[in-house]
């Protein structure tokens, strides 16, 4: 198994500031490559895809005299990419792709559900297929529709691209969105390993990937706020259908078992419930039984955020159990004096952790 050398580097970082090998360990636990291509992945020169760009319109019959004006204003333009060159080109060569596109950027439109036919045309030329694909991914990797983005990516390769960089970097993006680590990593060691020109851009976001997955633990505080941050993004994308319900209900449950296991943590002089403590705590040692925050607190409703983010469990139990009776004021001084030394977004977690109570107890 190989490691690219950013990997690698920022494993050890990582240990390092953890003062444990914990997260090296984890680094080395990323699967083993099935493929090859060592430093042979690039972004395809300008003459070249603009050869197949121009072969590629002249076989839809697209030869005309003002599609063939519009195709040279194209590629003299010096201020885009390969890919937004060939895009653009493909957009001019066929009316679908552009309405397809168009659909995509289009902020506010519902999301899709499948893979669009026209990536999945056969009689379609491949160059076509593969750098609409692309193109088509990267639209919706930018308005945070990782599902179908990664569906597309994963149904050509990135050797079929114009910009194998924009390939891997993005499907990276929609891995490390929707928490699937192993995918991600791989993804990014692609990008890190065989991309001999991969923008330092998409490097460097790669490498602040590694590092932030480096620190996921399951079923942690940080576990619950990437399961809300994923929940927020589809409830905006109009998908609060089975699948969002049942990310909520993970999280309310989590939350719960928290709440639980702390009590009983008290209770039994230190106890964790079944020897699990919140956080990756262990038993009597409250110096562990924190969640450590991961940013400053940025606004002034209570506390700076530097401290530990305790949860008192007789606390929030208490106010759990009679939240719906609360007014209004005393829910807002319950809750600030809950988060106060919490870091904004666990402060969140909590929070929509009672809205989602005080809504599941008014639908009874």
């Amino acid at each position: 198994m190989r490691l690219t050398r950013w990997f690698v580097a920022l494993a050890a970082l990582a240990a390092l500031l953890a003062g444990s090998g914990r997260a090296l360990a984890d680094a080395e636990k990323a699967p083993p490559k099935d493929f090859a291509s060592f430093g042979t992945l690039r972004c395809m020169p300008s003459e070249e895809a603009r050869g197949q760009a121009l072969a590629w319109l002249k076989s839809v019959g697209k030869t005309d005299d003002a599609t063939m004006k519009a195709f040279a204003a194209i590629w003299e333009s010096g201020d885009r990419t390969i890919l937004d060159r060939v895009t653009e080109t493909l957009c001019l060569g066929d009316a679908d792709a552009a309405t397809l596109l168009a659909e995509a950027r289009k902020i506010g439109a519902a999301a899709p559900l499948e893979i669009p036919a026209i990536l999945q045309d056969a009689k379609k030329p491949a160059f076509f297929r593969a750098n609409l694909t692309l193109a088509y991914a990267k639209d919706l990797s930018n308005r945070r529709v990782y599902e179908e983005a990664l569906d597309a990516l994963n149904s050509v390769k990135p050797e079929q691209v114009v910009d194998p960089a924009s390939f891997l970097f993005h499907k990276a993006v929609a891995e490390h969105a929707l928490t699937d680590r192993l995918a991600a990593n791989t993804s990014i060691i692609r990008l890190l390993d065989d991309v001999t020109d991969a923008p330092e851009r998409y490097k460097m976001v790669a490498a602040l990937m590694v590092y932030d997955m480096l620190g996921w633990q399951d079923k942690d505080m940080g576990w619950i706020s990437r399961k809300m941050d994923n929940i927020e993004r589809r409830l905006e994308l109009a998908r609060g259908g089975p699948t969002t319900q049942k990310m909520q209900k993970q999280v309310v449950a989590r939350l719960d078992e928290m709440i639980k296991e702390l009590e009983n943590q008290q209770k039994g002089g230190g106890q964790c419930n079944g020897g699990n403590c919140p956080g990756g705590g262990q038993p009597g040692n409250s110096a562990n039984n924190t969640i450590r925050p991961s940013a400053p607190q940025k606004d002034s409703n209570g506390g700076n955020g530097s401290g530990p983010g305790d949860v008192d469990p007789r606390k929030l139990k208490e106010i759990a159990d009679v939240w719906g009776k609360l007014p209004e004021k005393d829910r807002v001084k319950a809750m600030t004096d809950m988060t106060r030394d919490m870091p904004p977004k666990y402060r969140e977690v909590i929070e929509n952790y009672f809205k989602n109570l005080d809504s599941s107890k008014n639908n009874k």
